[in-house]
């Protein structure tokens, strides 16, 4: 169901709100009525409209004055103003835009020219408010990558610091060297998704299909978590198909796929639990994969956009989230003309399920 824009009428007379009222009626706005200015200010601290309609000439606060404070205030600027007025002096028109209106009509209000300037800065509003969601977005974009790539950044610059210290025993310099090696690990998988990612959105990615072992991708792919997972003291555990069976994919782009996937799982499962791969091939071709993990899991609701980009599942402040990594798995599997989902896994955790 469309959200019905609202819009404030800003009148001392109550017969113009009902004039306004009928030439609107059938346009799906909500309209709302101050009977004065010193009233319309005092309602915007909690409400504010899409649009507003202000009459000019009113006592004690006049229209001018009220678009003054209106366009004054950071929180309501961007709300657009219509100045409702019976003055036709050249001078008074450019009295009223001059006090920051967005447009006018005049005085007596015809339904066509109404509707269509009401329409055209609705319009306008709703860009300027995409235009804001958008760069809110991105500034939270920024904010999560420089964050999740600041903390392997840390551990790498930490683990050299450490191998300079003299008296390190070699198990001590093996172990902050395997440090520096897993940093860097997350680091290529963070920048390769960004890349591959950007390529996907934009269309300027060609996969590149082969004939794929699908025990062996599986196989690669737990190789390369192992360490995570130990660090977790999380066990992997796997059911795959007996080697040489073949499947076409683009190898780069479904690997990167199971990473993400195995990531995830590692991320949000606790500590002494599991994570399951389990890789069939199909009856009518292609294959299933489902990669299962022991963590809090997904609510329905969340499970709607848990493959948006920026959103994330429960949030643990202990734990890095971008929110790229499931809507990077959505677009490559969607690329390889698949589907993924993801369902309960009982008694505790979710699934995730590829079939391609």
């Amino acid at each position: 169901m469309d959200i019905q824009p609202t819009i404030l009428v800003i009148d001392d007379e109550p017969d113009n709100f009902d004039v306004v009222e009928t030439l609107l009626d059938g346009e799906n706005y909500q309209l709302h009525y101050a009977p004065s200015g010193q009233q319309a200010l005092s309602r915007l601290d909690n409400f504010q409209p899409d649009l507003i309609l202000l009459d000019v000439m009113m006592p004690d606060l006049d229209g001018m004055e009220v678009c003054k404070q209106i366009k004054a205030n950071s929180q309501w600027q961007a709300v657009p103003i219509i100045m409702v007025t019976a003055l036709t002096a050249k001078e008074d028109l450019a009295r009223c835009l001059g006090t920051g209106a967005d447009d006018f009509i005049s005085k007596p209000v015809n339904g066509v020219e109404l509707r269509a300037r009401v329409h055209s800065m609705l319009r306008i509003k709703q860009q300027y408010d995409s235009l804001q969601l958008l760069l809110k977005l991105r500034e939270d974009m920024v904010n999560m990558i420089v964050h999740d790539l600041r903390n392997p950044l840390a551990s790498i610059v930490l683990g050299a610091e450490i191998l300079k210290f003299p008296g390190l025993s070699a198990q001590q310099q093996q172990g902050k060297i395997e440090q520096i090696l897993l940093a860097g690990q997350q680091l290529q998988s963070l920048i390769d998704s960004l890349l591959l990612m950007a390529k996907l959105e934009s269309g300027k990615m060609v996969l590149n299909y082969s004939p794929v072992d699908l025990c062996a991708l599986c196989r690669s792919a737990l190789t390369d978590v192992e360490a995570i997972a130990a660090q977790k003291r999380i066990i992997l555990i796997s059911e795959l198909p007996e080697p040489g069976g073949m499947i076409e994919i683009d190898a780069l782009i479904f690997r990167r796929v199971l990473d993400n996937l195995f990531t995830n799982a590692i991320k949000f499962s606790p500590s002494n639990s599991q994570v399951t791969l389990r890789a069939e091939y199909l009856p009518a071709g292609g294959a299933k994969l489902q990669v299962g993990d022991s963590g809090k899991g997904i609510s329905e609701e969340l499970r709607n956009i848990i493959f948006e980009k920026y959103e994330v599942g429960t949030r643990m402040p202990e734990v890095s989230q971008i929110g790229l990594g499931l809507a990077f798995c959505k677009m490559a599997v969607e690329a390889h003309c698949g589907t993924i989902n993801i369902e309960n896994n009982h008694a505790k955790g979710s699934i995730f399920t590829v079939i391609i």
